[in-house]
């Protein structure tokens, strides 16, 4: 019942920043004030949205990006970006992995994305680790975090070239969502 209610808090967040004015430098303010968006099915194969993920896509493991599906992608898409964001990191929003430039027409990515600014995918970001590519879940102990892993389709590509930081690429994604989709993952220590 408690995940149902931080997944209904998190569904109300995205909506309340969908109608919202873009303020810079957060991460789900990709979310930028305009016209509906498309809803984008997100899941993971390797887990199943609300529980945990596996050590093998942590710190804790092999630190490499798990598998991702999704559907619904709308007409109109020109790239997708995936973002995935510790909501609950000591400092704020925390920036885990920023892949962009997607070819719209992927339904999937596999596990281990390289971890190079060009993959055969599309372009990756400099992570709030200070790495790029993806940086798996890796918080202080304590409770459980909530790790948002975000499909973002946009009318766009981005001419924001690879290894430029996430927030810089989250930014300029702004004005070009017409379709949004999330899972969460849950991982403590």
């Amino acid at each position: 019942m408690r995940l149902s209610k931080v997944l209904i808090a998190v569904l109300i967040a995205v909506a309340a920043l969908a109608i919202a004015a873009f303020y810079s430098m957060r991460p789900t303010a990709v979310e930028k004030a305009g016209p509906a968006r498309a809803a984008i099915e997100v899941y993971s194969p390797a887990f199943s949205n609300g529980s945990t993920i596996p050590t093998q896509y942590t710190c804790d493991g092999a630190d490499i990006s798990p598998p991702l599906a999704w559907r619904g992608v709308p007409a109109g898409a020109k790239s997708l970006l995936i973002a995935m964001v510790d909501l609950d990191a000591p400092g704020g929003e925390f920036v885990h992995w920023v892949l962009y430039n997607v070819n719209p027409n992927l339904t999937s990515l596999p596990q281990g994305v390289p971890t190079n600014g060009t993959t055969q995918y599309g372009l990756q970001a400099v992570n709030d680790f200070g790495r790029v590519g993806y940086g798996g879940p890796c918080p202080p102990p304590g409770k459980p975090h909530r790790y948002v892993i975000y499909v973002y389709a946009l009318n766009s590509t981005l001419a924001v070239p690879p290894g430029a930081p996430a927030r810089q690429v989250l930014q300029a994604a702004g004005p070009y969502v017409i379709g949004v989709g999330y899972t969460v993952g849950l991982y403590g220590r």
